[in-house]
């Protein structure tokens, strides 16, 4: 019974193949007919609610550098990318020995990362794992933006090396394998960075999020693509970050994959912050310097 039901149906497919095939052009025919006379183009206006503009703060502290932080204000989606700048804002850090400072407005760019900042401290910060530090922004028009970060101790790289392929020696690269040993006692989370020669944004080679749910307890090896030359000079930064600014790079990357995909699920930026939007973190992490020879 199940056979003949098999190719009874495929008999019939047959048919309907042979019938589309035939009739094709006249199909064509009739449909071109029916959109030449059709207007296909339909103008919709959507109304857009207004949009109350919030405050977006950007903060890295690390021990030993004079604090700096960047705060703008968030716009519409459709609206001009160029960032605006609100001057009426008070910046308050306070340390774990609840003593403040107010950054002031100082408008500047950081000579080794490039990224610009608004405000900026006076003298460099002493930051021990552990410790919480606070930071409160606030405005003329009563808004208010506020956070806490604890630094993570620090979790240091045990080796570097890399391997070349077998290419001839004028197209050979190598891959970079950075290991560590991750601790047994916590979930713990990193990001792997490596740049070319300096830590801007144009040199970076290499910039991954991860966490420790398959590896916890043991020596881990992170390693690249074949991707680098004999003789480039390598920064490697490996962080330990803490649960929220992870989750805040992880939303940043979601939402950068989402963008203009029109198959994709809108993704929300998870701000370490209360009362607007940003991070404030403190950075703890190992860096070297590396020759590929």
């Amino acid at each position: 019974m199940r056979i003949q039901r098999f190719f009874r149906i495929t008999w019939t497919m047959g048919r309907l193949v042979g019938s589309w095939r035939s009739g094709l052009a006249g199909l064509l025919l009739i449909a071109s007919g029916l959109l030449s006379g059709c207007d296909l183009q339909q103008d919709v206006e959507v109304d857009l609610p207004p949009y109350p503009a919030q405050l977006v703060v950007e903060c890295y502290l690390e021990s030993g550098k004079v604090p700096q932080l960047t705060v703008t204000e968030s716009a519409p989606y459709l609206s001009d990318p160029t960032p605006k700048v609100p001057t009426d804002v008070t910046v308050v850090l306070t340390g774990p020995d609840g003593r403040a400072e107010t950054l002031r407005l100082l408008p500047g760019q950081d000579p080794v990362t490039k990224k610009l900042f608004t405000h900026r401290g006076r003298q460099p910060l002493t930051i021990r794992p552990g410790d919480t530090w606070r930071l409160e922004v606030t405005d003329t028009k009563g808004r208010r933006v506020t956070g806490t970060a604890t630094m993570p101790a620090l979790v240091p790289i045990d080796s570097v090396e890399w391997k070349f392929n077998d290419e001839p020696p004028g197209r050979r690269k190598a891959l970079v394998i950075v290991n560590f040993q991750d601790p047994a006692a916590t979930a713990d989370f990193y990001r792997l960075q490596i740049h070319h020669d300096s830590l801007s944004e144009d040199s970076r080679a290499l910039d991954r999020d991860f966490d420790d749910r398959l590896f916890n307890g043991q020596k881990v090896p992170m390693g690249t693509s074949y991707e680098f030359a004999a003789n480039d000079t390598l920064l490697i930064t490996f962080h330990h970050l803490d649960r929220p600014y992870y989750y805040f790079l992880r939303s940043i990357d979601d939402a950068q994959s989402a963008n203009g995909n029109p198959f994709g699920q809108p993704a929300q930026i998870q701000s370490t912050v209360q009362g607007g939007l940003g991070v404030f973190a403190i950075l703890s992490y190992e860096r070297r310097q590396v020759v590929v020879q």
